[in-house]
């Protein structure tokens, strides 16, 4: 988790995200390696720069071959956790971060990529 969170900060300040922009992103990587290792088990993560057109910004993907989200709609209910947290965890991430995508297969695991764009 120590070593995720150095990655995507120094990425991030590469990137030159704001300070807020940078803890927004180190903040939603945090919570995506704990539930990938929590909840699916472990798995990978890869982070890098990205650009589109004139933009620039920050990505990372989590990836786990855990069970899967068998309701992916309750998963991103605020207040609805299958733990014992405050069920703040994928809502949560979503709201922190420019762009999110979750996909996910019961039985077969879950990838989430998160996207911070400079602003």
């Amino acid at each position: 988790m120590v070593q995720i969170r150095q990655m995507v900060r120094t990425l991030a300040q590469k990137c030159r995200l704001s300070l807020v922009d940078q803890t927004k992103f180190i903040t939603a990587t945090s919570e995506l390696a704990r539930n990938a290792l929590v909840y699916g088990g472990g798995g990978t993560v890869r982070a890098g720069m990205v650009e589109k057109g004139v933009r620039r910004g920050v990505a990372a993907v989590f990836a786990d071959d855990g069970p899967g989200i068998p309701d992916v709609e309750l998963a991103m209910t605020d207040g609805w956790t299958s733990g014992g947290g405050l069920g703040l965890g994928l809502s949560g991430t979503r709201r922190l971060v420019d762009e999110f995508d979750l996909a996910t297969e019961v039985g077969a695991g879950t990838t989430v990529t998160i996207t911070k764009w400079v602003r």
